[in-house]
């Protein structure tokens, strides 16, 4: 695991960084490709390529909510991925299932997965699956569903202490009050998944250390079960793209090479 220190190192020397590498960025749920503006910018800043795919049903994107599956999910993210190889993967939050189903389908054109506080499934695992047995998370009890609708949203006083405790209060309360609600299907659907990820691809971890949404420990016990042993770890919340975009971007940039 690489130490605090050495990514402040890594972080202030990011212009020694540059690449001309493919970095494909996948968000979360209750997030949108938006929400990865800063960190994305900051790698093209270094020369990177870098694709953030915004999926059906979350920023501005106006698919029917009950034609969204976890299926669609991975075929967006392969169709923006085209005929792009040598790929570095990065996957957020419940993003870590999807990235993970990618890298199965057209595993010799990914290199690399990065985890970036996400779910790391095994074959069968849905998040909702994961999410249970997870004690710590703050999530479970704020969650709205409307199973008629088909989404599922957070408790509106909830969503800083939930998502982003140490993000400033005016980011929180813009976050809060334009937050979309998650379509459901795909978060109970099992992923179907081989035992190992295929071919040469290598996994990173980068942990959030005070996570409140996929808690520190569940992080922890996921990469251990994967056998992930390359990891970062990050003084952060569940959404290091706001207050640590410099040292996240570094991370990802530094394991592009």
């Amino acid at each position: 695991m690489q130490s605090k220190g050495n990514i402040q190192e890594m972080s202030q020397g990011h212009g020694a960084l540059k690449g001309n590498n493919t970095i494909v960025i996948v968000h979360g749920a209750w997030s949108s490709a938006n929400d990865w503006h800063n960190t994305a910018e900051l790698l093209r800043s270094v020369g990177n390529n870098v694709i953030t795919v915004n999926l059906p049903g979350h920023g501005s994107d106006d698919t029917p909510v009950l034609s969204i599956s976890l299926q669609l999910y991975i075929d967006q993210v392969v169709k923006a991925i085209g005929s792009e190889k040598d790929i570095t993967l990065v996957g957020h939050s419940f993003s870590g299932i999807v990235v993970r189903a990618v890298a199965e389908l057209i595993a010799p054109q990914i290199k690399r997965i990065i985890y970036v506080a996400a779910f790391v499934p095994q074959n069968g695992d849905s998040l909702l699956s994961i999410a249970q047995t997870d004690p710590e998370s703050l999530i479970g009890k704020n969650l709205i569903i409307d199973e008629k609708a088909g989404v599922v949203g957070i408790v509106k006083d909830a969503v800083a202490e939930v998502f982003m405790a140490d993000a400033p209060a005016h980011v929180a309360k813009y976050v809060a009050d334009h937050l979309r609600a998650e379509p459901l299907a795909p978060l109970g659907t099992p992923v179907k998944l081989t035992d190992a990820i295929p071919g040469n691809t290598k996994e990173v971890y980068i942990h959030t250390e005070n996570d409140r949404t996929v808690s520190y420990s569940l992080q922890r016990r996921m990469v251990q079960n994967a056998g992930i042993s390359k990891r970062y770890m990050l003084p952060s919340s569940h959404t290091p793209f706001i207050v640590y975009a410099p040292i996240l971007s570094a991370i990802i940039a530094f394991e592009s090479l």
